[in-house]
């Protein structure tokens, strides 16, 4: 099968273009319809809305034809890794050992739950990991495009699965006691989600995809991020106990896409020491905006 046959006509950008207009109708549905909540839903949801709004951002130079050297790529990849790292530590790791020792757990027994917690999150990434991979993707393309086509879209589905608890920490950190590092955590989230929608788009713009329809599927990429942070601000409203669990799932999730998918990816084309450098600078800005300005 040659390549124009598996490349998405006018009729598959037109088709994006309506599920994304239908989704971002839905989003506002889901607004109108959580005024009746607090404000820890209410934060959740802003931030969210941003973090996904930062993946379109992403999304822009591709969009406008404009080319990265893959250095640069690389560079905003690591530094996203780094400002996801810090967060994981000083905006989930910290707070949920905090909040488990403030429902009573000993200084052992809290830092089990978080251990129990980030290893049961890092769980749920690789079942939906092991989900997705085990999916047949393309089917009837030929030998010499499959390769390269597979990993553009098993690439894709593995961001917009890790923007499940990203978004899921955004919500439960909105749902803590501590604001202010709930907005440092979105705001971290949100700096690395620019690189992704850019990742998603040049993915799929790399194996011959058009402008719009890269973009599109970049963009809808980080639409899961409202809904998951609201749904566990929703959920640590009802169930305070989870908050500690919460927390440390969401860290253990988030370091497990770092380590696994992220900085993999930026070392993966010979960029190591500059991806290197980009994930300390990350680390260190995401560690003041969580330390120095809480």
């Amino acid at each position: 099968m040659s390549l124009a046959r598996v490349l998405p006509s006018w009729r598959y950008a037109l088709g994006a273009a309506i599920c994304l207009g239908g989704a971002l109708a839905l989003m506002h549905d889901l607004v109108s319809d959580l005024r009746a909540f607090d404000a820890s839903v209410h934060g959740a949801l802003l931030g969210g809305v941003t973090a996904a709004l930062a993946t379109a951002l992403g999304t822009l130079p591709v969009l406008l034809s404009q080319n990265f050297s893959q250095r640069t790529y690389d560079g905003f990849l690591g530094f996203g890794a780094g400002v996801m790292l810090a967060a994981t530590a000083f905006s989930l790791v910290v707070p949920a050992i905090a909040a488990a020792k403030g429902a009573g757990a000993g200084p052992f027994a809290a830092s089990a739950t978080v251990g129990g917690g980030i290893l049961l999150g890092m769980g749920v990434v690789l079942l939906l990991d092991r989900f997705v991979r085990e999916q047949t993707i393309l089917e009837g393309v030929d030998t010499a495009r499959s390769d390269s086509l597979k990993r553009a879209w098993l690439f894709v589905a593995a961001v917009a699965i890790h923007n499940m608890p990203e978004g899921l920490a955004i919500g439960v950190a909105y749902a803590g006691v501590d604001v202010a590092k709930a907005h440092s955590l979105a705001t971290g989230i949100s700096i690395q989600d620019v690189p992704e929608g850019l990742v998603v788009a040049l993915a799929l713009r790399t194996v011959g995809y058009g402008r719009l329809f890269a973009c599109a599927l970049g963009v809808a990429s980080g639409l899961i991020e409202p809904v998951a942070a609201v749904g566990g601000a929703v959920l640590i409203e009802y169930a305070a106990w989870l908050l500690p669990w919460g927390l440390a799932l969401a860290a253990g999730a988030m370091l497990f896409v770092i380590s696994h998918d992220v900085i993999p990816e930026a070392h993966r084309n010979g960029n190591s020491k500059s991806a290197s450098c980009a994930v300390v600078a990350g680390f260190i800005l995401m560690m003041v905006l969580d330390t120095a300005l809480a």
